[in-house]
């Protein structure tokens, strides 16, 4: 699933790999300090998806499995409701 995400002043972009009600895995070739706090948008049929996440860890290799691991704080019912459908 495409995300894009904010941090600081600039949007970025990336494709949501895993994902669960209380994190998500995004790989992405961009990388943020551990614990900084990034705005995730995700769109889900005709709907945007907004949650607050924090970086709990980074994957860097030469290999498509890069990206950052995101602890969710706080998601909405909506987020909770779409990934309760995933199941």
């Amino acid at each position: 699933m495409d995300a894009r995400f904010f941090y600081g002043n600039l949007f970025y972009s990336g494709t949501i790999l895993n994902i669960s009600e209380k994190g998500m895995f995004i790989n992405t070739k961009r990388f943020f300090p551990s614990e900084s706090m990034l705005v995730v948008l995700m769109r889900v049929d005709t709907s945007l998806l907004k949650v607050i996440a924090r970086v709990k860890r980074m994957v860097k290799s030469n290999l498509d499995d890069e990206g950052i691991g995101v602890e969710l704080l706080s998601p909405s019912a909506a987020y909770r409701e779409f990934v309760h459908g995933l199941k």
